[in-house]
């Protein structure tokens, strides 16, 4: 008999992507003070006065503003807080996050 020899390849192919980014977007909303908009921008999303009072602003006169682009596990931690923050203060402030 006579013998064969074979020859194996494995192919190994990893494939990596960047990770998605999301936007934290506030709502504007009649009851939510532009005070406590920028004390939030400023203790959760580290955001200076200027920038804080920018967001704020594109808030109040385009009903909406992006505070941010993170990762989807910082998105939602970040948004969470946010919305913690406003329900412990009476406030029904609105934040979505969205693919960017």
């Amino acid at each position: 008999m006579s013998q064969q020899q074979f020859s194996i390849q494995e192919r190994n192919s990893v494939r990596l992507h960047k990770p998605r980014k999301y936007k934290v977007i506030f709502h504007n909303d009649d009851f939510t003070t532009m005070e406590f908009v920028i004390k939030v921008l400023k203790e959760v999303f580290y955001k200076s006065e200027m920038e804080a009072f920018s967001i704020m602003m594109d808030v109040h006169k385009k009903e909406k503003g992006i505070v941010g682009v993170y990762s989807y596990d910082m998105a939602l931690s970040k948004r969470d807080r946010a919305v913690e923050m406003a329900r412990e203060e009476g406030f029904p402030l609105k934040i979505t996050v969205e693919p960017a």
